[in-house]
């Protein structure tokens, strides 16, 4: 799938599952996507695990003695622990050691060393982390902001419009993305005071944008892109996994009472519909988020994430990587005018 002269740093410190699951998931998709996989972490706990598996071509261990725990505050932990996991692997980016860096780790940090190492990109105002939300059965959807930014303007919604229609363009292969905006009504004037102005600008803009959606259009795919707070985002994508995990319970005891072996026709067909949609609700299914608007490739996976989860969400920084998202992101953004009206 790919060439070898990839190289994508993986954070093996952070995460609820780290470092086991993390070794677990980098190992996997060294094999599957044919990359180099530099693993950032405390090395003798790494070298260890690493040996536990005799086929471990194109796995390498990248020393980071100190670790950022969820509850520290971002900008303090970066600053106060320069040999954290986190810091080392933006910094690899920054040195083109590595073409992207997966962190299930703290995303307050990572958002901050980001921004703190590798800058914005020129024109880019706030930038924000795009998810994936894939609930239509054969082409996901894009969200954004999904929780970078919980206090927006109507020109920074504009802004994120214009990355996620780039992500989707080189990303999801979508030539010419549609638009939506997050509202709780499709009328032009519904919504709040951001929603509504959001959308004047949007209207004006050049983008193909579609108006508003409402939040059952989420799972319609009525969009490409959906657009939003961070604030609002986050909680749309947290309870889209919510409804995710409980789909796979109530699965499971219905399976429990009734094998699948002696389901008929129409509960078969019903169970594999279900299968679909569970899958596509499952943060393990696409990975991680792209913080998009700083120079370099970012992945934030799921603080959950087990090895399932760091495979996929590698695969989606190779991804990223090689349609160098980043560098497009760079030519093509474009500075609104930042004297529009956000009042």
């Amino acid at each position: 799938m790919t060439s070898n002269k990839i190289t994508i740093a993986v954070d093996a410190s952070g995460g609820d599952y780290a470092p086991h699951e993390i070794v677990k998931g980098a190992v996997k998709a060294a094999q599957k996507y044919k990359v180099d996989i530099a693993l950032v972490g405390r090395k003798a706990i790494l070298e260890v695990l690493v040996s536990h598996y005799w086929n471990r071509p194109g796995i390498s261990i990248v020393a980071a003695n100190q670790a950022i725990a969820f509850d520290e505050h971002p900008v303090n932990a970066i600053r106060g622990k320069p040999n954290s996991s986190i810091v080392v692997g933006v910094n690899m980016v920054q040195q083109s050691e590595a073409a992207a860096f997966v962190s299930a780790g703290n995303t307050g940090a990572l958002m901050a060393a980001a921004l703190f190492i590798l800058g914005k990109i020129e024109g880019v105002e706030r930038p924000p982390l795009c998810s994936i939300v894939n609930l239509y059965p054969t082409i996901p959807a894009l969200l954004l902001d999904a929780g970078a930014n919980a206090d927006c303007r109507p020109r920074h919604l504009l802004q994120f419009a214009d990355l996620g229609g780039i992500y989707a363009r080189y990303v999801l292969d979508i030539e010419k993305p549609l638009i939506g905006l997050l509202s709780n009504g499709e009328e032009d004037t519904k919504g709040n005071h951001l929603t509504v102005e959001s959308h004047k600008l949007m209207r004006q803009s050049k983008l193909n944008f579609f108006g508003n959606i409402e939040g059952h259009d989420i799972a319609k795919r009525t969009v490409d892109v959906i657009v939003t707070d961070g604030f609002t985002g986050n909680v749309v994508v947290k309870t889209v996994e919510g409804l995710g995990e409980r789909f796979v319970r109530l699965r499971r005891y219905r399976r429990s009472l009734a094998p699948s072996s002696l389901l008929g026709g129409q509960a078969l067909a019903q169970e594999v519909g279900q299968e679909s949609l569970v899958k596509g609700m499952d943060y393990r299914e696409y990975g991680g988020a792209c913080l998009l608007g700083v120079k370099g490739n970012i992945i934030a996976a799921h603080g959950r994430s087990q090895a399932a989860a760091i495979t996929n969400a590698i695969g989606l920084a190779i991804r990223t990587a090689e349609q160098q998202v980043s560098d497009k992101i760079s030519q093509e953004v474009s500075p609104h005018d930042s004297a529009e009206s956000d009042s």
